[in-house]
């Protein structure tokens, strides 16, 4: 199913880009988004326009609000591929999180899903096909200390995926989410280098996941067979 129409959130680096320009290779026309670097999101879709003969769409918003999100889909027509990836996370003691930051990580990792699933899911009834890809992370499995809000919203994005592959696998949608161990991106920045080797210690593939590795899974799970619906593929290096 390489082909169609596709929305990458949070594409404007990271496991955004990376899945971007995955499938802009792969041949799909896409919609792209960022709410803060607005001119590299633009480069990108220039570049992938101009590479790969594809159209691209780049849009600045905060999909954790929903007004946003309804402004962007009201220049979507079709759409075959929803991926939700844009996400941010909290370092710290539960105690030291402020209501308004749980509220803003909420919106960012969870409700953002909602909000596009919302609008996208009649596009693809219409075509009775579809792939809702929600992009999670091992903790949303396990928990992490001092990564609580960050957990509770990939929890609940893992449990959105599940419950909504239900909903919609009679219409031919398949809802599914890759859990991130630790990839090399601008999120894990925040370590220093004696955290990192500490932590590569602990991941029997003895380094972080490359975000293209990401991207692959992306890819495969979109040209996946219909019944492969519900699942939460984990890519951790057997990790956890």
């Amino acid at each position: 199913m390489a082909e169609g129409y596709a929305l990458v959130t949070g594409a404007s680096r990271g496991i955004g880009r990376a899945t971007a320009y995955e499938l802009a290779k792969a041949g799909m026309n896409l919609y792209i988004t960022c709410s803060n670097t607005g001119d590299e999101l633009h480069k990108i879709a220039t570049d992938l326009s101009e590479k790969y003969g594809i159209m691209c769409i780049p849009f600045i918003g905060d999909m954790g609000n929903y007004k946003d999100v309804e402004r962007l889909f009201d220049g979507i027509n079709d759409l075959d591929v929803l991926v939700n990836n844009a996400g941010i996370s909290y370092i710290g003691l539960l105690s030291d999180l402020s209501v308004e930051d749980w509220q803003r990580l909420m919106d960012v990792n969870l409700n953002a899903a909602f909000y596009t699933s919302r609008l996208a899911i009649p596009m693809m009834l219409h075509k009775h096909s579809g792939r809702i890809i929600n992009i999670s992370s091992v903790w949303g499995s396990v928990g992490a200390s001092m990564e609580v809000a960050y957990s509770t919203s990939k929890g609940g994005l893992n449990a959105f995926t599940k419950a909504l592959s239900k909903e919609l696998a009679p219409s031919g949608i398949q809802v599914n989410a890759v859990a991130c161990g630790v990839i090399d991106t601008d999120m894990n920045k925040c370590f220093s280098e004696d955290e990192r080797e500490a932590l590569i210690g602990e991941i029997p593939a003895d380094r972080m996941g490359q975000p293209e590795e990401i991207a692959q899974t992306v890819l495969q799970l979109i040209n996946a067979p219909s019944y492969l619906t519900g699942q939460i593929i984990t890519v951790d290096g057997g990790w956890i």
